[in-house]
């Protein structure tokens, strides 16, 4: 397989300024590959520890922070020379060993010249909990599932993944049947590295969804391990949720989906540790759309996505003969699998993506994502009517903000005064 964040590393890895690096990213999107794959490509050796299975890992901190000593205690525990420059040391699941995460200020400070990266999937848990964060200290990469271009390669489909990156829109057109068809696969199979694996391996939808079904039973005995009764019980609820909150027209999180008469307060913990855990993206609403966005952003209303379109079709039940037959999944369900799509490849991309609603009628877009130097308001439109009212009436009445909007459809490109219009296939190519 191939990931993009690999290109990321070899700038981290060649930067004189580095410093130890936390690798963030919810449990199954591959930071344990990632980081091997990565130590083996660019390193004479590697020296890896997983401390959540490493009886000996406890020991490496435990007495002092003391660098040369950590290193050759290392050295012991994996049998693998150490030599700055030469070797790339992991520490897989750092937060479970105690004080292991504050050492990275230690590595920083005493002994740069060694390249020190760390991961684990309730990372962003423990960073959320307050435990010691070595603020300054470290550098911080995200990695979520694969993304539709990484897919794409998955597939051996390296020349259409190149296409996405060339000026010219009017080969795309001749190809969409093409790209529209591994589209719906990856409606269907997702991006996490095991199930797109088991897939183009096997080809066995039924494998994919029981692989898909196997990662959420993880997620759910995560949760179970690492809360209250009372925190499990209601994590699960929002988990649950989510299908039918995103099948919605208007897909605005409704505590009253959860169970009659929730209130924000009871559940604000709850999706905050989802988020924390990597397994959501909150969506929030914006009042206007000008820079910074964040200026204007509303907290009482957000939306939430899961963080792969595969897994939302297992927790669905979404069939395959619905999903890959035809071009009903990408209108069917009020359009959740398309918009899960889109926020998927934004997120990937590197944006915190938001909505816009009006406060007076129903009128809303979609997302809205803010770039180095323009805010651009977009419209997912993968039904017949591609019409973007909401967004053309927002552009209109607001002659000042000089925005020009973004749709998302299945047409081909187009380019007017006030949007533009792109395929849904080719958004990594507008944004890259």
């Amino acid at each position: 397989m191939k990931r993009k964040i690999i290109q990321q590393l070899k700038l981290w890895k060649d930067n004189p300024a580095r410093k130890p690096l936390i690798l963030l990213g919810a449990r199954q999107v591959g930071k344990t590959w990632v980081m091997k794959h990565f130590g083996q490509a660019e390193f004479e050796n590697v020296a890896y520890i997983n401390c959540d299975v490493e009886p000996l890992a406890k020991e490496l901190f435990a007495a002092d922070y003391n660098i040369p000593r950590i290193l050759l205690t290392l050295q012991a525990i994996t049998g693998t020379k150490i030599e700055a420059g030469k070797t790339l040391i992991i520490f897989d699941e750092l937060q479970e060993v105690e004080r292991g995460l504050h050492s990275l200020k230690y590595f920083q400070e005493n002994a740069p010249e060694y390249h020190v990266m760390a991961a684990g999937s309730l990372l962003g848990i423990t960073l959320g909990k307050g435990q010691s964060f070595p603020v300054g200290k470290v550098n911080v990469m995200h990695l979520y599932p694969m993304d539709f271009e990484e897919f794409l390669m998955a597939a051996g489909e390296t020349d259409l993944c190149d296409l996405l990156h060339q000026p010219d829109w009017e080969i795309l057109k001749i190809l969409s049947l093409k790209y529209i068809d591994l589209l719906r696969q990856y409606y269907y199979v997702g991006g996490m590295p095991e199930v797109v694996d088991c897939f183009f391996q096997h080809q066995n939808l039924q494998e994919v969804r029981d692989k898909q079904a196997e990662i959420l039973d993880a997620y759910r005995r995560d949760i179970s391990k690492h809360t209250t009764p009372t925190e499990s019980m209601r994590i699960g609820q929002v988990l649950q949720s989510l299908p039918s909150q995103l099948a919605k027209e208007n897909k605005k999180f409704i505590y009253n989906v959860l169970k009659k008469g929730a209130r924000a307060t009871e559940y604000e913990l709850a999706i905050q540790w989802l988020m924390d855990a990597g397994l959501v993206h909150k969506v929030s609403r914006v009042k206007e759309l000008q820079m910074p966005v964040r200026f204007y952003e509303d907290l009482s209303a957000f939306k939430l996505f899961l963080l792969d379109c595969g897994l939302l079709g297992c927790m669905a039940e979404a069939p395959a003969s619905q999903m890959l037959v035809g071009d009903s999944v990408f209108k069917e369900f009020k359009g959740a699998f398309t918009e899960q799509f889109v926020l998927q490849q934004l997120v990937a991309q590197g944006f915190s993506p938001y909505y816009w609603s009006s406060d007076k009628t129903p009128a809303e877009i979609d997302f809205v994502v803010q770039t180095e130097h323009r805010v651009i308001p977009v419209e997912v439109k993968a039904e017949e009517n591609v019409r973007a009212r909401s967004m053309s009436e927002y552009i209109k009445n607001h002659p000042d903000y000089q925005l020009k909007g973004l749709r998302i459809s299945m047409m081909g490109y187009q380019d007017q005064a006030w949007m533009e219009n792109i395929p849904l296939f080719a958004i990594t190519k507008f944004f890259g």
